[in-house]
């Protein structure tokens, strides 16, 4: 038996909680929640989840039977709650805080919390993390176990319900409650606390213990027998005659007889065993049960809750166990036994949105619901009546047969009860007036008397409400109407009070009638004081003011005058009352008087003035008070007098850190003292501002000190941090006077790129990049310590700079001016120097250059020119010179020497042999050199100059290039007579070279000779690599990071032969190299 009743537990475990957890109906889980709890089995083994037994215990156990009956009521209203919970969990359309559950709660304070072990079931459910203000889902869970929460609530459902059916003496098995509480075996004087009818003996020995829900609504053809017997008689029995409770449940009353099937059924079971299509034509009888019958006029004192089928009072709205409203009253059979009706989803009455059926609050506003009579449905639909045409008197079309819907203003007629559209009833059906019709002349036949029904009475209560919200829904239309005028909500009700006529509107009413009123409160006010005053003075005997109190109330009371802004706060505060409030505005000036009093304004006689000029407010008399006090400051900060100095040595600290806080805008007062003490120090001569602007910055007196005294690096004297400058490529600060005198001195007399700083002589500006973005900071600084000529002269310099990278831009040949030329023609005269040169090749203009290119021009001059031909190769590199790549400045010096050449024009350093540049900071990648450095390629001077004469010779001799190796005639013989750039004692001179001739060098000496042989191959752009010998062709491709790896079976002419065509391949020429042939 037991195993069997296990079995019968786990199934209608498992189908209840799937119905929980899936789309399973509110009744499918209902019924299933009523087998579990007809079981009969003891707590501790029905319940695997929470602790039933511990908890009845714990919360049921008292002296008598009437104390165990209502712990027990609390503790199934605090699982009832607990329910709700759970099916909120579960639910698919959550509320939106379901994460926490909050302790300052009322309902969870007073049902919950209240009980023992109501805490641990919503650890069951998942609120296992505890808040400051209540429990929560830890934040790694993002959403609840559905199937254990499905599994716990179904356990609180059922454990309820037993509860329940304990409650009201319906259990079928009480003997396990009442040996876990042995009070509930004593009888008390008052019978059950509700009119369930226990099931008896009998019954419970032969009636099934669950149901199957799958059984109830699944089976269309066979008679549903639920009872199970020993013996045919017994079955018969119970199925033949009338019973007070269901023969399928065997708890809720009968409301209905099936002739068919032979069934006494609630009304739950009745609409769920009728609902299949092959039993929906039975016939079916309303049935009174003889509890109800034999108690009908007690019945109209309780009421039943169809949700949980708690009987509450009739005096209740809300039922006390599930807290939804009261669904029926209870005065006719059709309310009594209501049809079969299910509720599948309901729209809220505050935001109209539809949620399910089973949840209790708004998902959107998350109001509760508000629960309405449910529609009926019916197995089949009734046909609706044909309206006649015309109007007919009681029939639809009638004016007066029709009614509005208070809810959606739709149009019904009188013999309907419940509105059409949404569903509601009719509050109050109004009663359908008769018309009276003139006799007609057709005879009319008699009708029965029908006895009048009674009017029902109006409840009392109900009518207090009425009246109440119409009081309500009046007096918040008028304070509507007077923010519209600008009348407060407390003037609209205290003058709808005193005016006492209805008909008169409030803000009427105070527009016409208040300013009297205030005007009489302020008159009161001042003459009972002065009848204060006068009977103090009658109760001392004398006129005179020896008495103490009696001359300050005279003090106080002479020349009392109230505003109508202080009558009519007192008048509002007095609910209308004039005398009221005259008393209470002379309290409220009285306190005021005293609290400017105490603010050190004693002259009451004033205070009493000005408390009137700023209508009673304290703010407004003590700006009052106040104005007078700071007249002399308003005068001396809007006079035009210079501010006095701040005098340090005051004797007076605290006025000159006052001054410094007011002036100098200081942070805090400690800051000012600290400026104060730095002033007052003997051996530091600080000025004010540097003191100020110091101790602005920072609080720390030996960073100020620090501050304070900087020291020059050129001129090594200390100055404050604010009288140096720094650049902004630098770290370097100088004094203002070094600072200007040595871009002074840079402008005047050096060229443009000499202006960096006296100090680190940063930055770079040969890189063109940082060249813009530091000399626009530059011409900031410079603008405000310059004098207005350098600096007019400091843009003359950076004009001609810019100027400089026109490609129309042109040095003049003769005077070393540059100027922008647009013409077409070769011939260029200077307009500084008046004199002429050729724009493409620079040289001299002359006479025989006009009609001929420059190439034709030097080809003349060589053949015809005898000083030309008498300086021979000299001429030559004189006429192929260093020409600069920034400026394009042309200079007739050889290359030879250094191959570092500076620019005079633009300081521009470069290598004179490949124009590449001269820098410090490389930007080629994997360059491992420091300082000043350039770097090369192959066919540049700088590695060609270490070649032998005849190795070039051979180069060019391979190429079929011509070059000279005889002495022109008329040369100075053994002296070469090549221009060099020289450096002597400092400064840079032009001369000649000076040096011994060879034989075979075409009268040079052999630097410029081979100076003389490059520039041929530069001209002819021949690649020197085939010359390589082995180590210079490894050398050349690591330099130029050329893979040099060597095979395993490669020998030396095939290695060094693939390297040399990949070094040609890979690495071009120089493509800054000069090409003048």
């Amino acid at each position: 038996m037991a195993n069997t009743l296990s079995d019968q537990l786990e199934d209608v475990r498992c189908h209840a909680e799937a119905c929980l957890y899936s789309t399973g109906s509110v009744l499918e889980v209902r019924a299933g929640i009523s087998a579990m709890a007809n079981i009969p089995l003891p707590p501790s083994v029905k319940y695997r989840y929470i602790a039933a037994e511990t908890m009845i215990i714990e919360n049921g156990v008292n002296n008598n039977r009437k104390e165990t009956i209502g712990s027990l009521q609390r503790l199934s209203t605090a699982l009832n709650i607990l329910e709700k919970y759970g099916c909120n969990l579960t639910s698919s359309s959550r509320p939106k805080y379901w994460r926490a559950v909050k302790h300052n709660n009322p309902v969870f304070r007073a049902t919950v919390d209240a009980i023992q072990g109501g805490r641990a079931v919503l650890c069951l459910y998942g609120y296992s993390n505890q808040q400051p203000d209540g429990l929560s889902f830890p934040d790694e869970v993002m959403e609840p176990d559905i199937e254990k929460v499905a599994a716990v609530t179904l356990e609180v459902m059922s454990l309820r319900m037993e509860l329940d059916m304990l409650i009201k003496e319906a259990h079928p098995h009480p003997e396990f409650f009442e040996r876990i509480i042995p009070s509930l075996n004593q009888q008390d004087d008052f019978g059950p606390i509700s009119d369930a009818v226990a099931i008896p003996s009998s019954l419970r020995e032969s009636q099934p213990l669950y149901m199957s829900l799958a059984s109830l609504a699944q089976s269309p053809t066979s008679a549903f027998l639920p009872v199970r017997t020993a013996n045919a008689s017994t079955s018969t029995s119970i199925s033949t005659r009338h019973t007070d409770n269901c023969t399928i449940c065997a708890i809720f009353p009968v409301a209905a007889h099936c002739n068919s099937c032979v069934q006494w059924l609630c009304t739950e079971c009745d609409r769920l065993y009728h609902s299949s299509v092959e039993r929906a034509n039975h016939h079916r009888t309303v049935v009174t049960s003889s509890k109800m019958r034999k108690n009908h006029s007690s019945s109209l004192l309780s009421w039943h809750c169809t949700h949980c089928t708690r009987v509450n009072s009739n005096q209740d709205i809300l039922c006390e166990t599930c807290e939804r409203p009261r669904l029926a009253s209870s005065g006719s059979a059709k309310d009594e036994f209501p049809q079969p009706f299910t509720i599948t989803e309901w729209q809220c009455k505050s935001c109209t949105v539809v949620n399910a059926g089973i949840s209790i609050l708004c998902k959107v506003c998350e109001r509760p619901r508000l629960a309405t009579k449910p529609p009926a449905t019916p197995t089949r639909p009734p046909p609706t009546p044909n309206r006649p045409a015309a109007p007919v008197l009681g029939m639809p079309g009638d004016p007066d047969s029709q009614w509005m819907c208070q809810f959606c203003t739709y149009i019904n007629y009188t013999p309907a009860s419940v509105c059409e559209m949404c569903d509601l009833p009719r509050p109050e059906p109004a009663k359908m007036r008769v018309k009276l019709h003139p006799p007609s002349q057709v005879k009319r036949v008699p009708v029965l008397s029908v006895k009048p029904k009674d009017p029902p009475m109006e409840d009392p209560d109900l009518r207090r409400q009425k009246l109440m919200r119409e009081e309500g829904l009046k007096l918040i239309q008028l304070i509507r109407d007077g923010e519209k005028k600008g009348v407060s909500p407390e003037e609209v009700y205290t003058g709808m009070r005193v005016s006492g006529d209805v008909n008169i509107l409030p803000c009427d009413w105070l527009k016409a009638e208040l300013p009297h009123l205030l005007d009489q409160i302020c008159a009161t006010a001042s003459s009972s004081r002065a009848a204060d005053l006068k009977a103090g003075q009658n109760q001392n005997g004398t006129g005179t003011a020896e008495d103490t109190g009696v001359e300050e109330e005279q003090t106080r009371g002479r020349g009392v005058t109230l505003s109508r802004a202080e009558a009519k706060l007192a008048w509002l505060s007095a609910g209308g009352d004039t005398e009221r409030a005259a008393k209470q505005a002379l309290r409220d000036r009285h306190s005021k008087v005293k609290e400017l009093c105490s603010l050190g304004f004693t002259d009451e006689v004033r205070c009493q003035e000005v408390l009137r000029q700023s209508e009673g407010e304290v703010r407004g008399a003590l700006s009052l008070l106040q104005r007078p006090l700071m007249e002399p400051f308003h005068q001396r900060m809007w006079s035009d007098q210079p501010e006095p100095p701040i005098d340090i040595n005051h004797p007076d600290k605290q006025r000159v850190c006052r001054r410094l806080l007011a002036v100098y805008d200081l942070p805090s007062w400690g800051r000012c003292e600290l400026a104060l003490s730095l002033l007052q120090e003997r051996t530091a001569p600080y000025t004010l501002d540097d003191v100020v602007q110091a101790v602005r910055e920072s609080h720390d007196r030996d960073f100020i000190r620090r501050v304070l005294a900087k020291e020059c690096p050129i001129c090594l004297s200390d100055f404050p941090h604010s009288k140096m400058q720094s650049l902004t490529s630098c770290q370097c600060s100088v004094c203002c006077g070094c600072f200007q005198q040595h871009f002074t001195i840079a402008v005047r007399d050096k060229h443009i790129r000499d202006m960096v700083c006296p100090v680190c002589w940063e930055p770079d500006i040969n890189d063109p990049e940082h060249l813009n973005s530091y000399f626009s900071t530059l011409d900031i600084q410079l603008r405000e310590c310059l004098e207005p000529e350098v600096y007019d002269l400091f843009h003359k310099k950076l004009t001609e700079q810019a100027l400089i990278k026109d490609p129309k831009f042109l040095w003049c040949s003769h005077c070393s001016y540059g100027f922008i030329y647009d013409g077409d023609q070769l011939k260029v005269t200077c307009f500084q120097c008046r004199n002429s040169f050729c724009a493409q090749c620079k040289k001299p203009w002359e006479s025989q250059h006009g009609g001929l290119s420059c190439e034709r021009y030097q080809s003349w001059k060589r053949e015809n020119d005898p000083e030309y031909q008498r300086q021979g190769l000299a001429g030559y590199l004189r006429d192929n010179g260093i020409t600069c790549p920034n400026c394009r400045f042309q200079y007739a010096l050889s290359k030879g020497g250094c191959m570092h050449f500076s620019c005079s024009q633009c300081r521009y350093q470069f290598c004179s042999g490949c124009n590449n540049p001269f820098h410090t900071t490389c930007a080629v990648i994997h360059c491992s050199v420091t300082g000043l450095h350039a770097h090369h390629p192959r066919d540049c001077l700088f590695y060609l100059r270490d070649w032998e004469p005849g190795r070039l010779q051979a180069l060019l001799q391979n190429k079929g290039v011509e070059f000279n190796t005889d002495t022109p005639p008329g040369t100075q013989a053994g002296l070469c007579g090549v221009i060099e750039q020289k450096d002597e004692s400092g400064q840079q001179t032009d001369s000649a070279c000076g040096a011994q001739t060879q034989p075979g060098h075409a009268g040079l000496c052999e630097k410029h000779y081979r100076e003389y042989l490059v520039s041929l191959i530069n001209g002819h752009s021949i690649d020197p690599a085939p010359l390589f010998n082995a180590n210079e062709l490894v050398l050349a491709c690591r330099r130029y990071q050329v893979d040099d790896a060597r095979g395993e079976l490669e020998d030396d002419v095939t290695y060094y032969t693939r390297i040399l065509e990949k070094l040609i391949d890979e690495v071009p020429l120089g493509d800054k190299v000069p090409r003048k042939k």
